[in-house]
């Protein structure tokens, strides 16, 4: 093993070890000593904010400066404002005949994305320590000065008010094997993890508690009774947030059939580029790499400069591009999550066949995060609701903005369960609830009255048997059982071995989603593939952890 590898392990454990002592101190914090240094960190973090967001945006070349400033601030002031008044210590709810009372985790693996480096690293921190636990940071090897930064900055706020400078740790050599020391340490005590789905599924297969979040493909649905100038200013806002970065971005966008004439005209007044064929085809093959995966060189950046990459010449105005997709799934690229300004377009008739064309592009790729809707009829969106394999439902808003709760009353966070659709733990916006254990003292409400014992029943005596009654039956019994003696029988002659029948050779298989292996996973089957296979992100990590898939030529 490298020497940075080693290095990295060792660091991973000196952090916790250090952690776990000092988490010892701060479970005997009472709440207002743990308030104020959630508010040191988190005024202290409004303070950096900008210039972390400048990092975060220098370092890893995703997304726009300003929009990750934005993040930084959503997650120091909004969710700190929102559970700075939580109880998180001793008793904390009281309703006479149970009284709850809160237990910190103990240490904390935060492990965070290159996409949102600084605002993950601000929010996890926040609800880690408002919680009484100790938290370890393992960044994104593209993003590591950024988010040590981050943890510095709230770390000299934390000691200041009180925290012990251990509490709070950063894994300052990154690696695979650091972060896999982090999660597997007998100290650790949950796992946030926030990534690709090969990190969450390690996550979950490391036997600690772990909160993942899975990818997500969102589709936005425009009813035809909605409000198309805003729906498609709502869409392009979402998408085009940050590039593209935070998994709650739309990804597709399908019209009700309708609106269809008056929403592409929106989209082309608000900063849209409709692709041609040649052009969607040229963006499709910059979008998928040559292994067949998302190329990450796209990830987070402006559409203009993908489109330039891929060959097109757009206004340079353009906001996003649009491709119309026939399909969803193994022969449509397009229609996978990119994490860019890049929308695939449907056209559908009616709300049930949207919410169809929906439910199948989450499967592929998105399911159990993020679906959105743009309707003026309740039912519709309540209707729409009700068939979405997804935990999220943002209704007229944004769905990057709405499911992590900046425009809507959802819980703010950075961290966003996918539900068992997912193949996650919990379907919640994860928070300081999350990172808490709560005992129950329970008071008796329904006493327990023991019933009177019934008396014995009174049985007469048994009557007297004769011996040599009892002897014949016996001799009966004994007559009627015993059987003939079975005389052996001669072997029976070998059977011929059938003839041997050579098996057709696997065909590969020309797309795979994360669907595909799943089913592969339950029926206990392997996917043949070769180098022309398409595979999406997740289908490779969940495919490859549990070697789901047979090379062919």
């Amino acid at each position: 093993m490298p020497d940075q590898d080693l290095q990295s392990i060792q660091a991973a454990r000196d952090l916790v070890e250090a952690a776990h002592r000092a988490q010892a101190v701060v479970a005997n914090f009472d709440q207002a000593r743990i308030d104020a240094i959630s508010e040191a960190m988190a005024q202290a973090a409004q303070q950096a904010s900008q210039r972390l967001g400048q990092l975060a945006h220098d370092e890893t070349g995703y997304g726009k400066p300003a929009d990750k400033n934005t993040k930084n601030l959503f997650a120091a002031q909004q969710i700190h404002n929102y559970f700075k008044s939580l109880k998180t210590v001793g008793v904390i709810r009281d309703s006479g005949s149970v009284v709850e009372i809160a237990a910190p985790r103990g240490v904390v693996a935060a492990i965070i994305p290159s996409t949102n480096p600084t605002s993950t690293a601000i929010f996890k921190i926040l609800i880690a320590i408002k919680s009484r636990n100790a938290v370890v940071l393992s960044p994104h090897p593209s993003a590591t000065r950024c988010v040590v930064e981050t943890a510095n900055v709230m770390r000299a706020a934390a000691i200041q008010a009180g925290l012990p400078a251990e509490a709070l740790g950063c894994i300052e050599l990154t690696s695979v094997e650091g972060t896999e020391a982090l999660m597997k340490h007998k100290h650790t005590a949950v796992i946030l993890a926030t990534g690709g789905m090969g990190l969450v599924r390690a996550a979950y297969s490391s036997g600690k508690p772990a909160f993942g979040v899975g990818p997500g493909n969102v589709p936005a649905f425009i009813e035809r009774s909605a409000d198309a100038p805003k729906a498609v200013a709502d869409i392009l806002a979402g998408t085009c947030f940050d590039n593209g970065t935070i998994c709650a971005s739309e990804q597709a966008v399908v019209v009700d059939a309708p609106l269809d004439k008056e929403v592409r005209a929106q989209f082309v007044a608000q900063g849209a580029y409709f692709l041609n064929a040649a052009e969607a085809e040229a963006l499709g093959r910059l979008v998928v790499t040559p292994s067949r995966s998302l190329n990450p060189k796209i990830v987070g950046k402006p559409a203009t400069v993908i489109a330039e990459w891929a060959g097109i010449t757009v206004p340079p105005h353009t906001r996003c591009l649009i491709a119309e997709v026939a399909g969803v799934g193994r022969d449509f690229p397009l229609s996978v999550e990119k994490l860019s300004p890049i929308l695939a377009y449907y056209r559908a008739d009616g709300v049930e066949a949207g919410s169809r064309l929906c439910d199948e592009i989450l499967h592929f790729g998105g399911m159990g995060h993020t679906a959105s809707v743009h309707t003026r009829e309740r039912n519709a969106a309540l209707r729409y609701g009700l068939l979405m394999p997804a935990a999220r439902v943002v209704v007229n808003s944004p769905s990057t903005h709405g499911a992590i709760g900046f425009s809507t009353d959802l819980v703010p966070s950075m961290t966003l369960g996918c539900g068992s659709w997912g193949g996650n733990v919990t379907s919640d916006n994860i928070s300081p609830l999350h990172l808490m254990d709560v005992k129950r003292v329970a008071f008796e409400t329904k006493p327990v009255t023991q019933a009177a014992s019934a008396p014995m029943a009174t049985t007469s005596a048994a009557p007297s048997v004769n011996r040599a009654t009892i002897a014949a039956l016996v001799e009966q019994v004994f007559a009627t059982k015993t059987a003939p003696v079975a005389m052996p029988q001669p072997p029976e002659p070998p059977k011929p071995e059938p003839p041997k029948v050579e098996k057709p050779k696997p065909q590969p298989v020309a797309f795979v989603c994360e669907e595909d292996v799943r089913q592969a996973v339950a029926q206990q089957q392997k996917i043949p593939v070769n180098a022309k296979t398409i595979i999406t992100p997740a289908a490779r990590d969940l495919g490859e952890e549990r070697e789901i898939f047979i090379k062919v030529v």
